[in-house]
């Protein structure tokens, strides 16, 4: 046991020595409330935009911090698991992802087509009409959400697809 409280206090100290700290908390199981954002007070993890068509992203919390790479596609929907200061840690579909500045997001929902071929029926069934077909990685604004299905708005087109098919939004949210 002291061997891992040694572990423990290197850790923090480790943390405390990059000048920062992270809070990335998650919610037990269904019926948790999600945890809260030390800064912004909404919920963490939570899902968000991007607002800018390239927004650097950073190993840590500020300028001095090595840009990793670029996102550069504009209205991505990106999931907050982070908050310090005036950055946030976003990661994307895959996984990926780092320190963003805030400016750089947008509450603006939208979601990423995740199926191949998605139709956009127009109600939320699977015998409802098709209006389109949707390819894979088109982003799409988050409109209503059900348990199952969301109504979504892209390329001129507005109707629901499955939750399954697309990614953004999180299983338990329902919108209205």
């Amino acid at each position: 046991m002291g061997s891992f409280l040694r572990w423990l206090r290197m850790c923090s100290l480790a943390v405390m020595a990059c000048g920062f700290s992270a809070q990335i908390t998650h919610a037990q199981d269904a019926n948790d409330a999600p945890a809260l954002g030390p800064e912004t007070n909404l919920p963490l993890p939570r899902f968000v935009s991007l607002k800018a068509s390239e927004a650097n992203v950073r190993r840590g919390p500020s300028l001095s911090h090595r840009i990793d790479w670029v996102f550069q596609r504009r209205n991505m929907p990106l999931q907050v698991v982070a908050e310090y200061g005036h950055w946030r840690r976003v990661i994307d579909r895959e996984g990926q992802g780092g320190w963003v500045h805030y400016t750089m997001l947008s509450g603006v929902r939208t979601v990423l087509v995740d199926g191949d071929d998605t139709p956009l029926r127009t109600n939320p069934s699977e015998d409802a009409n098709q209006r389109a077909v949707l390819e894979h990685g088109v982003i799409a604004r988050l409109g209503d959400c059900t348990p199952t299905w969301c109504e979504i708005s892209a390329g001129g087109y507005e109707g629901w697809a499955p939750k399954s098919a697309i990614w953004g939004v999180s299983d338990l949210e329902i919108r209205e």
